[in-house]
């Protein structure tokens, strides 16, 4: 299964979209905002970032880039697309999904490890996780605080459309404590906290963002309505992998970038005159501190040094 993630100017998380992707099972396919081609992508994940510097509103300027036509055409016809951070602000930009992300109501970029519950779990995205699950993962946002009007609202309470709510505390005074929503079908899913953050337990809180990942696999593999022992078989088939641990590889060293041998410094030697004798190394005169020292030369020396001087 191909999971495409698309790059815009200002884009910050696509990377880690990507590998996201590439840990819960599926090949990750880097689009470009320019290119309205999806390169015959199973998904597609608008990743977190500042598309366009986040000028006029976060996400304003993106929803008219190339590619999001041909995403809005393919998730109306099923394409299940997931709007991390400012991918979310684009899809309601887009008119994907209702609402809007404003400025956060203490006017202050939340950072910090968040904790959700989800409220419906009916979405290609959220299939591996069960209602009223609690999950970890990071949010980030300046403009992350999700508003709509009170029918608007009402509206996805009736309709389950509300996928997940800020629990222990709201980052950025989301109506509703609302975290993640999705329209009608289930395909598309917007989501203002990070779950591609989540996915390593040497880089994450958790590893419950991989859950989103493994979903839409899930989804894709399924048939469109499976009976009980159809589902069970399909969920056998795709299932979160452990975390991945690095090895470790053992590695000559490289002379080439070894620091350099830095050559000694030899002992600082008082300066003798220029017509003075050299002295000849003197056992006797090493081990007595009385040794005679040649006053009428180093008396010259002197001399020399403040006619110079002047």
């Amino acid at each position: 299964m191909k999971i495409g993630v698309v790059t815009f100017p200002g884009s910050l998380d696509d990377g880690d979209a990507a590998r996201a992707a590439r840990i819960a099972g599926a090949q990750a396919v880097r689009l470009w905002h320019a290119d309205p081609d999806l390169h015959g992508v199973d998904a597609v994940v608008l990743p977190g970032g500042f598309s366009y510097g986040d000028a006029l509103r976060c996400g304003a300027i993106a929803r008219f880039a190339p590619i999001m036509e041909t995403i809005k055409k393919a998730a109306a016809d099923g394409l299940p697309v997931l709007g991390i951070c400012n991918g979310f602000q684009i899809l309601c930009e887009a008119h994907l999904l209702p609402g809007a992300l404003t400025r956060n109501q203490h006017l202050h970029f939340r950072n910090r490890d968040q904790w959700l519950r989800f409220d419906n779990v009916a979405s290609a995205w959220t299939g591996s996780f069960v209602e009223g699950q609690e999950i970890l993962i990071p949010v980030k946002n300046g403009e992350g605080c999700f508003v709509a009007d009170a029918d608007t609202l009402d509206q996805l309470e009736a309709n389950g459309q509300i996928v997940a709510r800020y629990i222990n505390g709201n980052p950025n005074g989301s109506m509703r404590d609302i975290a993640a929503i999705r329209n009608e079908a289930g395909n598309v899913v917007g989501i203002m906290p990070h779950p591609e953050h989540a996915v390593e337990a040497l880089t994450g809180p958790s590893l419950d963002g991989l859950g989103f990942f493994a979903s839409v696999l899930q989804y894709l593999v399924a048939p469109a309505s499976p009976a009980p022992a159809q589902e069970a078989q399909v969920r056998e088939t795709v299932t979160i992998p452990e975390p991945l641990i690095r090895p470790t590889i053992p590695v000559e060293p490289d002379p080439a970038l070894a620091p350099p041998a830095w050559p000694e410094i030899p002992a600082r030697v008082p300066a003798q005159a220029d017509d003075a004798e050299p002295v000849e190394a003197d056992d006797e005169a090493d081990s007595d501190p009385a040794a005679e020292i040649d006053e009428p030369a180093v008396a010259a020396a002197e001399q020399r040094r403040d006619s110079s001087e002047h």
